[in-house]
Order: C-alpha cells, then structure tokens, then sequence
C-alpha cells in the first residue's frame, strides 16, 4: 500500500478553535444558536447571562453581551444534517421576526444569517474537506483590492501557516488553519465596514517564533498571559501598510484549554422521543480505511 504522507502534515497553525462576536441579546441568541441552529451551550465555562460559548464540533463561537458584532464575510459550518437544520430554522422563525435573521436553502447548502447580521453558509459533511461532521470549516472575510498577496505573505513568513492565493471565485488569500480548515481572504469592491472588534482564536506550535516577529514590528496589543498574546493588523511586510484588520487570540498548544473536550448534544432528541444512548452528537465521520 502507498499513502500521501503530506496529506496529513500541518503548518504552524494548527487550529482555528472559535470566532467572537458580541450580541445584543443572550435570549435571542439561544433561539437562533441552540434551537434554531443546533449547536450546544457549553455548559462548563461562561455560564451566566452576559456571555455564552456555543459547541460545534471542536469549535466554537463565544458571544459576550454588547453592541452587536458583524464579521463581514461569512462562516463555513459542516452540519451533520440539513433537513433537520431547515426544520429547526423554520420552526425559531416568526421567534425571530424583527430581526435580520433569515435562511434560503440549496440542495446541498444552507444559507442563514443571524439575527444580528453575522451570515453562517452550512454544508452537509464530505470527506474531501476532511472527517468532520459538524464543526466550523472555515471563515472567510471581505478584504481589499490587491491585498492578497500581501496577507498570504504576512501569515507564511510571520506565522509560519501554509498559504496560496488563488484565483477561483474571486482573488483571495487561503490561510491554513488547521486540519482541512481555514482563513479566506477574498478581495472585494464593496466598502467594507470599520472594524467592530470580532476576534478570532487560533493555536500555534511555535508560539514565540511569531511573537518576536510582531513585537519587532510593534504588533502586539496585548499580552494577555505565559499562554496568550493578540495582535490585530496584518501588514505588508515591506512597507509596513495595513492590509487588513483582525484581531487574533493567540494560543500556545500548552494553553490550559487546549484540547479540551467539547459536549455537542442530539439536537433531535426531545423529551418526546427520547431513546437513552443518543444524546450525543458524533461530530467526526466514521473511520473509512484505504485498501
């Protein structure tokens, strides 16, 4: 037998584990996150009423109480069905009404955006985006004209990912980000909105390789413990022009949170036809051995 030992190699970043958006309404983002959408509160860590971290898969989203926040662009979601995602959203949707939430569905995609504008594209599983069933695939952000090449420079020499720039579907900057996951940075004309302060989470194997590389350029704007630093601007390497801004939760793999397992509930099973033994929510595909 003969393998692709590539196929399995990762980059320094090694995972996007939650993106952050702020939300007006704890109520109304249980509506939509828990019932609506399927995924499950994490009942260990945040537990009150001013913010809240929503399970899916091995991600997550985190949502603190406060002036909503929009990441322009979208999320990609693996969902592990998306007949019983449809029914869920039609079931939260006069819930909703008033708000921005709506959804429109494709044979193989489900389009839904929150009811504070944040839009999430949902596909069913597929094992050429590796073997999760549920679980954030990707997020992909608006960004300038003629900034992809510098972004994707940027994350390969200053982070240490794996990057292209590809041209299929508009020019954007890909930004490994774990296993069969990503960044996308896909160029736009549309004016895109002044930063909120959404933030994403990443966790890195060489910590602070990229760390020296942004203190050298004054990056740095916080450094939050032994285990956490941020930055937000990605530059052009030679000029030190902004090209995009983000904020970034940088995690070292010996965070005390790193790997950390996540409880993702049967978002079918209800009180009227529960079967004990199917609570849970399988979140990778079964193994499938090449012969």
């Amino acid at each position: 037998m003969t393998f692709d030992r590539t196929a399995e190699d990762l980059a320094n970043i090694v995972g996007l584990e939650h993106t952050n958006v702020k939300v007006a309404d704890q109520r109304l983002a249980t509506l939509f996150y828990v019932v609506g959408m399927g995924f499950t509160r994490d009942p260990y860590m945040t537990t009150g009423v001013v913010n809240m971290w929503m399970n899916i898969g091995k991600t997550q989203i985190h949502m603190p109480t406060g002036t909503p926040q929009r990441i322009p662009g979208h999320t990609g979601i693996t969902m592990p069905d998306l007949k019983g995602l449809k029914a869920r959203l039609e079931a939260v949707k006069s819930d909703l009404r008033g708000t921005q939430f709506s959804f429109s569905a494709s044979r193989n995609r489900i389009d839904v955006t929150c009811p504070w504008g944040n839009v999430y594209r949902c596909f069913p599983p597929d094992r050429k985006h590796g073997p999760a069933s549920l679980g954030i695939r990707y997020v992909e952000f608006d960004s300038k004209p003629g900034s992809s090449a510098g972004i994707a420079r940027f994350y390969h020499e200053i982070m240490g990912a794996n990057t292209a720039v590809r041209k299929a579907g508009g020019i954007a900057a890909h930004i490994e980000t774990g296993y069969h996951q990503s960044m996308i940075f896909r160029e736009t004309d549309q004016k895109i909105p002044k930063f909120d302060g959404h933030h994403i989470q990443i966790y890195l194997a060489d910590f602070s390789g990229p760390h020296k590389e942004l203190l050298e350029r004054d990056l740095i704007i916080q450094e939050s413990n032994q285990h956490q630093y941020r930055f937000k601007d990605i530059t052009d390497l030679d000029s030190g022009k902004k090209l995009h801004t983000l904020e970034h939760e940088v995690r070292s793999m010996t965070h005390p949170l790193y790997g950390r397992p996540f409880i993702n509930r049967n978002p079918d099973q209800t009180n009227r036809n529960f079967v004990q033994g199917y609570s849970d929510q399988p979140y990778i595909l079964p193994f499938e051995e090449k012969r």
